[in-house]
């Protein structure tokens, strides 16, 4: 591989006096909160996720060009007053004929570039969080990474791929050295003003023990973003993990609930997945909840949302109202959740393993 990264990845918009094209600058729009009606009695923990894929914009001739498309996809999920959109890796580089170097498409990842810029704009107008997957650059290396942008336009954290796929790493041309450093391996979770997140890109999903380890650390929701799909590995990890996924990819996005089960998807002519998801929701045994849902439904009837999924022998209970917490309606029920049976169980079976 040259100096000058394959388009396919890697490209830079001209600067101006803000730091791009005036064409880029000119597809931004006035904000769309004006005329939004607020959330009518939305309940404390819920959420509305919203992923994007790239699918239709691509291949492109320029990065300017990839920019203002996606800018512009964004702009048709604004109205539906998202706390959090989802894009793909690699969103500004990824299938672009034009070519640059790695040094000048590549961002800071603690103070906004000329790409995050305008994805920071994009997030304060809309007061949202934005998974900005760009490359990123510290102390003389480069990270594919994926940036927090916090509802203040503000970068709230960085992620960096932990599993590039060969090829990023190691640079073609004889001397060139190192191209895409592999992220830590102890990379956080990062907090919200509506829970933990963590995230993944790409190839770093082929490690079962990337997931666990975001689960052990408390995300709730786990941002995917990827050219290649992920499959039907996805809905697994949300179940095994109980959590909720949002996949973000270069041929489609979805969200997926906690049970492993698709909540929405992008289709041939909605290039965008959305959801409102309620995190005071947990995943229980079939065995013994099944016998206590009388006992639930006698109680609670309509205050909790009870879903029986049949082939993973998952029950989940979630909250309907503002004040009754699941954890105490289990405590309540003497319910275990999935991951307290699991651990419960794992603590028995290593006491008396040989």
């Amino acid at each position: 591989m040259k100096d000058k990264i394959n388009v396919s990845r890697r490209n830079f918009l001209k600067t101006s006096s803000m730091g791009l094209g005036g064409s880029i600058i000119g597809a931004s729009v006035a904000s769309c909160r004006q005329g939004k009606t607020a959330a009518v009695n939305r309940l404390p923990r819920e959420v509305c996720l919203v992923s994007v894929d790239l699918k239709g914009l691509w291949p492109d001739k320029t990065r300017e060009s990839r920019i203002r498309r996606m800018l512009e996809r964004m702009e048709e999920v604004a109205g539906l007053n998202p706390d959090l959109v989802c894009l793909p890796e690699l969103f500004d580089t990824s299938w672009v004929e034009e070519e640059k170097p790695l040094a000048e498409i590549s961002e800071d990842e603690n103070e906004p570039g000329p790409v995050t810029k305008l994805v920071a704009d994009y997030a304060k107008r809309n007061e949202c969080y934005v998974i900005c997957p760009v490359y990123t650059t510290s102390l003389g290396r480069f990270y594919n990474s994926s940036l927090l942008i916090d509802r203040r336009g503000k970068i709230a954290g960085a992620y960096h791929k932990i599993h590039p796929v060969k090829t990023e790493i190691l640079n073609e041309s004889a001397g060139k050295g190192v191209l895409i450093t592999p992220g830590a391996m102890d990379q956080p979770v990062l907090q919200t003003d509506f829970g933990k997140i963590g995230m993944l890109i790409c190839y770093d999903a082929n490690w079962s023990d990337r997931w666990d380890n975001l689960k052990q650390q408390g995300a709730e929701i786990i941002l995917f973003s990827s050219q290649f799909p992920g499959g039907r590995m996805l809905n697994y990890y949300a179940w095994k993990n109980s959590c909720y996924i949002v996949s973000s990819t270069g041929g489609d996005a979805r969200v997926i609930d906690m049970s492993g089960n698709d909540l929405d998807a992008s289709s041939t002519f909605v290039r965008y997945a959305w959801s409102r998801v309620n995190l005071e929701k947990v995943n229980t045994p079939t065995w013994p909840t099944r016998d206590k849902l009388p006992a639930l439904f006698e109680k609670y009837g309509n205050r909790l949302t009870i879903k029986v999924w049949d082939e993973t022998d998952v029950i989940t209970i979630e909250s309907r109202d503002a004040g009754l917490k699941v954890a105490d309606v289990l405590k309540e029920f003497d319910i275990q959740s999935n991951d307290e049976l699991v651990a419960a169980t794992e603590q028995v079976q290593n006491t008396y393993r040989l």
